[in-house]
């Protein structure tokens, strides 16, 4: 017996290919303007998106639909503070450039001739994301990157236990963008 114009038969192609969790070790954050942040990344968390509603007026309730503006969320990176604070004092040589520097030497670059002052400020990072076998499945690029925060630096005579340093830097960014790494398996 033939069928024709018959569908096949349902496939479980909404399923999950590969059943095992992220695990939350497999990264490496990568910061152009910093790049002693790098090695001593502790933890980054991928920002929160936000999509506001808006309201359509209707004469028995107003109805909630999608908005048009998409929010994003600080980008937080705790890094440890190595021992000559040399990737402490790159963020924070940044933060004074951009805010208010005691001398023009400070200053971000505002030479006459540089035609790109907004990207003498910003720098655009990157987040490697590995799987639990440390290959790269996730590339998430941040563009146009900013330090609006650093935390500060506690010193305590009192510890029995050496407890390394750890800051956080708070970063504002334009979008961030998701680019998935795993190739199709033929």
């Amino acid at each position: 017996m033939t069928y024709t114009n018959v569908e096949p038969p349902l496939t479980f192609d909404r399923q999950i290919s590969n059943r095992n969790f992220l695990s939350p070790a497999g990264f490496k954050f990568v910061l152009t303007k910093a790049p002693k942040v790098d090695f001593f990344s502790k933890s980054v968390s991928i920002p929160n998106l936000s999509l506001a509603a808006a309201i359509q007026s209707n004469y028995l309730r107003d109805i909630p639909v999608p908005g048009d503006k998409l929010q994003y969320g600080d980008l937080d990176i705790d890094f440890f503070i190595d021992e000559n604070l040399e990737n402490y004092l790159q963020i924070e040589r940044w933060m004074r450039a951009l805010g208010y520097p005691e001398s023009l030497a400070e200053a971000v670059d505002l030479n006459p001739e540089n035609t790109d002052l907004l990207g003498a400020a910003r720098s655009d990072a990157s987040l490697l994301v590995y799987s639990s076998s440390f290959n790269p499945i996730a590339k998430i690029t941040f563009k146009d990157m900013f330090p609006v925060s650093l935390t500060p630096v506690p010193f305590t005579a009192d510890q029995t236990d050496i407890n390394y340093i750890v800051a956080t830097a708070t970063f504002k960014y334009t979008i961030f963008n998701v680019e998935s790494l795993i190739k199709d398996e033929p």
